[in-house]
């Protein structure tokens, strides 16, 4: 999936070398119609984590994992307002130049430590992305091609096990990708990424709709307390996009209407986030696995779908991270394309993989972490230090409360993450 070209996804002008505003879907027009804006938006935030999701509500209940969802949605979609908001603000005042990036903005505000805070934030939760990638590609062709059977109940390539033997399969392969310095000739398979997102999510909705009919098995609205946090990473991760937000609203043609737009998309979102995880959860009840798509046995059709899904995500790598490779060589070559730099950070990505065992936990995990931080606490902090003399008692109240209730949450759910990582696995 485009999973998530989250953070970093934008459509915004390429540039030879990339920051964490660099577009991941093509060469842009100069100006964006309503409809390519609603569109860019949807391409920036729906990618792998939505897998994710059918697993999260068998674990939270589907009717609190749809409220989760939709709450989300809306804390999502309120502060990437605010970050529109602070560089309208910020841009309107005589001495500053024009904001590009959510970095632009934390230096805007908050000087050095402002743009080293979102700077580590996307470097961590980009990388994070592209572990879940290769946990993702390594489960599913494990899945597909060496799943245990009656005879060999483990089974082995080259005497490692299927899941490590693909991660470092792919190693050479990421090395190559990523030693390339433009984005210009990657760039279109996100499109194809995204036709491919879109169709497997089709085809498994449809499986999952007449599984439920032939089995309808038991099923549980509210999952308990001791899962809030963990179903609230989880959803966190899918809805993270705040990255693309400034750079989208700068080549909107009627910016006035960019949050009725924005507004509309998440809306969109929201509703198709959902049914899938719903009908996922509906159709398979507590046999629902980490990765939806491993629920669906190893028929033809399903088959096609995984390793579509795993070729999406082995181009969406380099693609993904390119925005900490600007980072990492801005402060440790000074903008310099560094390749060997980029080889140990892709090594260091695949060592992370090899060590994490279930994908939607791992999805928590990062969701709770970093993308909290990303997506409401810095966001809502900047809107506040900009603002704080005009919004009344009553924003700076509602700044507050999201900022602590996104350190909140990210505590707990990294807490709560971590146990489900760590616990052992029956």
């Amino acid at each position: 999936m485009g999973f998530d070209k989250e953070a970093s996804s934008s459509s915004y002008r390429l540039r030879p070398l990339a920051r964490e505003d660099t577009p991941l879907i093509g060469k842009p027009q100069p100006l964006s119609s309503k409809p390519k804006t609603f569109a860019n938006v949807f391409i920036a935030i729906v990618g792998a984590g939505v897998l994710g999701l059918p697993y999260t509500f068998m674990k939270t209940g589907w009717v609190f994992g749809i409220l989760m969802i939709a709450t989300i949605a809306f804390l999502t979609y309120h502060c990437m307002m605010l970050l529109v908001y602070t560089r309208r603000k910020l841009e309107s005042l005589q001495g500053f130049s024009k904001i590009n990036s959510f970095g632009d903005l934390g230096f805007t505000v908050c000087g050095p430590i402002g743009r080293f805070a979102v700077d580590a934030m996307i470097v961590l939760s980009q990388a994070g992305f592209c572990v879940s990638y290769l946990i993702f590609i390594a489960n599913t062709l494990a899945y597909v091609f060496n799943s245990a059977t009656a005879t060999n109940f483990d089974p082995r390539i080259l005497g490692f096990k299927p899941k490590v033997f693909y991660i470092w399969g792919c190693l050479p392969f990421q090395l190559g990708l990523n030693s390339i310095s433009s984005l210009t000739h990657l760039a279109p398979l996100s499109i194809f990424a995204d036709v491919v997102d879109l169709g497997a999510m089709g085809i498994v909705m449809v499986e999952d709709v007449f599984i439920f009919l032939k089995q309808r098995p038991a099923l549980e609205s509210f999952g308990g307390l001791s899962v809030f946090f963990y179903g609230l990473g989880v959803a966190i991760y899918a809805f993270e996009g705040i990255g693309m937000v400034l750079p989208l609203e700068t080549e909107t043609k009627d910016k006035e209407k960019f949050g009725k737009i924005l507004g509309l998309s998440m809306a969109f979102i929201t509703l198709m986030y959902g049914a899938f995880g719903a009908l996922g959860y509906f159709a398979f009840g507590e046999d629902t696995k980490d990765i939806i798509t491993t629920n669906l046995g190893k028929g033809l059709v399903s088959s096609l779908v995984q390793l579509g899904l795993c070729v999406n995500l082995f181009f969406t790598f380099p693609l993904m991270m390119n925005p900490v490779y600007e980072i990492v060589e801005r402060r440790l070559c000074e903008g310099r394309y560094c390749m060997w730099l980029r080889w140990v950070v892709v090594l260091g990505v695949t060592l992370a993989a090899l060590l994490v065992p279930n994908f939607a936990d791992f999805l928590s995990l990062v969701g709770s972490s970093v993308c909290c931080a990303l997506g409401f606490v810095l966001p809502a902090l900047f809107h506040l230090l900009v603002f704080k003399d005009e919004v009344g008692w009553k924003g700076l109240v509602l700044d507050i409360v999201i900022v602590v209730l996104g350190i909140i949450f990210g505590i707990s759910g990294t807490w709560s993450s971590l146990m489900a990582i760590l616990a052992p696995k029956v």
